[in-house]
């Protein structure tokens, strides 16, 4: 009992520190970060926790799971950053508990440890931990999901041998229970949170369960190919499909999830089932949305880039990993189950035509799982490794730190000008992977995995909470909400845009902006009269302004100008009706450079 807590503990401090530092102290980043929140802080005023509504037109992007706890999230805390993030930190806590508790189960106490500690400090998991998008709940709810499976098929705790002894869980409370938790993952972002958890089991079950079959030797391919499409044999499939109880599947999925779908389908006439699932689901899977695309090496690539630093290991990783799921041990199972859940999400996300990197985070969990298991065989001394590995491993950490120390000052001179110490970052890797390899050299691996830990958990928390907050200084969205209201009440100003939106903008002046498309009735916007005599502001940028051939409006409205972020050949203009009546002081002081 003392040891549990004493995990449960190292968890929670690891992924407290990384999740919670700094947490609301960044402005939102566009554009998924003030689109979901500032959806949610429409919701909430207009007192509708049904209909989601951005910018005063209804969203169709994500269902309304998110939304909800943002709002109850606003509702104790206000509407501001930390609130809007705050959900995601508590279930990027839940995803670690639960890969805790499944890597116990899986492959022993430390072993839960380890994974935990492992997926809390990569970076794509600590982005999905750290911003009000519903990428958190949806892995908490799928991990949840999965951790209930991983309960029904392993002895409980000091019962047995870890591993899994079963193939599915015999009770049906345990069976409803996972698709409950399934249900709710589809109210985060749609059917995939019950059709790609089941498709990670069905895939476990479909491969473990095969009998035994001998090949062709003298046809390698042919032994190959077969091997490859024998899981997927008719009766085989439909048995494997039967036994997954996919009646109680559906049933117990809809009657969590089908009452929203169904309540905002008649709300919204249809238009919002129609926006979700024929424009955000299949039209994103048939073809390339919003310039997101790439080949079948995408996933595989954004995998090591947003597992790092854990990713140093993958290839030792990978190897062992197969090895030991196609050789009979008390562990070849939890391997494989661990395989078919990184395996599952990056092959079928591969197939689809609009690829972004946080598509893949919910298969994390299992990739350190994986890793996890890896490591605590490693520095316990049961896998035993030519020196090579972990000198190629930590070597790629130590050339990671070099290339950051060196292209991050680079960087931040074109673009943040006087953040080029930011570059110190690249130190952190440089030191621990050193460190670390010189303990490998010693024979000191226990001491050589906790130091690449701390090193990893080190750099997750400074690169959130410290570089982030250095970036964020330079967006001067402050400067835009005060040249565009100056002295007047948010409720004495019309707001609208010309040709140009950023999710921030709405978020922050705190109320719907209409993008007007052309530059005459931008025109038009500002000089008419507004008949219960509200100001009219024009927020656009120069580069728009331009295009719209409007640059006789520069000279007749008083114009602000705000540096636009990671622009740096265009800025942020601000128009204001009625200049005339302001002094020429008034109008140098609206000016921000």
């Amino acid at each position: 009992m003392k040891e549990t807590l004493r995990d449960l503990a190292v968890v929670l401090l690891v992924a407290g520190t990384v999740f919670f530092t700094q947490l609301g102290a960044t402005r939102l980043w566009d554009r998924d970060e003030p689109r979901n929140a500032g959806c949610a802080a429409e919701m909430l005023a207009a007192n509708d926790w049904v209909t989601p509504v951005f910018n005063g037109e209804l969203r169709t992007h994500k269902p309304v799971l998110t939304y909800w706890f943002m709002m109850i999230s606003y509702a104790l805390l206000g509407v501001n950053e930390f609130a809007a993030r705050l959900p995601s930190a508590l279930f990027g806590t839940g995803t670690c508990l639960c890969a805790w508790f499944i890597g116990r189960r899986l492959f022993g106490p430390s072993a839960g440890v380890w994974s935990a500690v492992v997926l809390a400090t990569t970076m794509m998991f600590g982005v999905a931990s750290r911003a009000a998008t519903p990428d958190a709940p949806l892995i908490f709810f799928s991990t949840l999901a999965m951790a209930i499976y991983v309960a029904g098929v392993t002895p409980r705790a000091g019962a047995g041998r870890p591993g899994i002894v079963r193939d599915y869980p015999q009770h049906w409370r345990t069976v409803a229970c996972m698709f409950a938790c399934m249900g709710v993952a589809v109210l985060a972002k749609g059917p995939i949170g019950l059709v790609l958890p089941t498709a990670v089991i069905g895939m476990f079950l479909l491969i473990r369960r095969l009998p035994e079959w001998n090949g062709v030797p003298k046809r390698p391919w042919l032994t190959a190919a077969i091997r490859l499409v024998r899981p997927f044999a008719p009766l085989h499939f439909l048995k494997t499909c039967w036994m997954m109880r996919p009646v109680t599947a559906v049933l117990v999925a809809a009657a969590v999830a089908l009452p929203w779908y169904i309540w905002v389908h008649l709300r919204t006439d249809g238009e919002w089932t129609y926006g979700f699932f024929l424009t955000h689901n299949f039209g994103r899977a048939m073809q390339s949305m919003e310039g997101h695309r790439g080949g079948v090496w995408f996933y595989p690539a954004m995998l090591l880039v947003g597992f790092f630093p854990w990713s140093i290991f993958w290839l030792p990783v990978a190897i062992d990993s197969i090895r030991t799921a196609r050789k009979p041990s008390p562990i070849s199972g939890s391997m494989l189950f661990a395989l078919c859940w990184a395996g599952v999400y990056v092959g079928l996300f591969s197939l689809a035509k609009t690829k972004l990197p946080s598509y893949i985070t919910p298969c994390y969990p299992g990739a350190a799982l994986l890793t996890g298991a890896f490591i605590d065989r490693w520095s316990r001394r049961e896998l035993v490794l030519t020196r090579i590995w972990p000198r190629l491993a930590f070597g790629s950490l130590i050339a990671v730190g070099v290339i950051t120390a060196t292209a991050v000052p680079i960087a931040a001179q074109l673009i943040l000008p006087g953040e080029e110490l930011l570059g110190v970052v690249g130190l952190l890797p440089i030191l621990g992977g050193s460190v670390a390899l010189l303990l490998v050299e010693r024979d000191q691996l226990r001491w050589s995995a906790r130091t690449m830990a701390g090193t990893a958990a080190l750099f997750a928390t400074l690169l959130f909470g410290v570089l982030a907050d250095r970036v964020d200084e330079h967006r001067h969205l402050e400067d835009l909400v005060e040249a565009t209201y100056a002295s007047d009440d948010v409720a004495d100003v019309d707001v609208a845009s010309l040709s140009s939106m950023e999710a921030s903008w709405v978020y922050y002046l705190r109320k719907p902006v209409p993008v007007i498309a052309d530059g005459e009735d931008a025109r038009k916007f500002l000089e008419s009269a507004d008949p219960q005599g509200r100001r009219r502001v024009l927020v656009t940028t120069r580069r728009r302004v331009e295009r719209a051939e409007q640059e006789p409006m520069l000279e007749e409205f008083a114009v602000s100008r705000v540096p636009y972020f990671m622009e740096n050949d265009d800025e942020i203009l601000i128009l204001r009706a009625g200049h005339a009546e302001r002094t020429a002081a008034d109008d140098a002081d609206t000016i921000i450079r």
